[in-house]
């Protein structure tokens, strides 16, 4: 059930209306970039990550339940993967993400389970 990863955690510190664009997103061992967009959408909340020249400039969908806190002092967004994960994640298709039920699928599956495609469970 891939549903649940497209939801913030209670603890996250999420609060609805909060514009998240711009904020720098940290993995567990580093900056990853910053949020272009983000949704809070019921069942379909999600941050796209700009990466910069990190993997360049390649954009990443992390699901909601990625998000582990948020510092809106400091404009921060925490989430629960490593770099490497998020690099290894399914590529990022704009176009696909709004219109393939599969493609979300595939994300929320990569994300849910913790399991790389292709690899061993991390």
């Amino acid at each position: 059930m891939t549903e649940q990863v497209w939801r913030y955690q209670s603890t996250a510190g999420r609060v609805a209306g909060t514009d998240l664009t711009g904020y720098q997103v940290e993995a567990t061992d580093g900056s990853i970039g910053k949020v272009d967009k983000h949704s809070d959408e019921v069942d379909d909340a999600y941050l796209v990550v700009d990466t910069g020249v990190w993997i360049f400039g390649k954009e990443v969908l992390l699901p909601a339940s990625t998000v582990v806190s948020i510092d809106p002092d400091e404009q921060k967004v925490f989430v629960d993967r490593t770099k490497e994960q998020i690099k290894n994640a399914p590529d990022f298709h704009r176009d696909k993400h709004l219109g393939d039920p599969g493609y979300h699928e595939e994300l929320g599956t990569y994300y849910g389970t913790g399991l790389p495609f292709g690899g061993p469970m991390l």
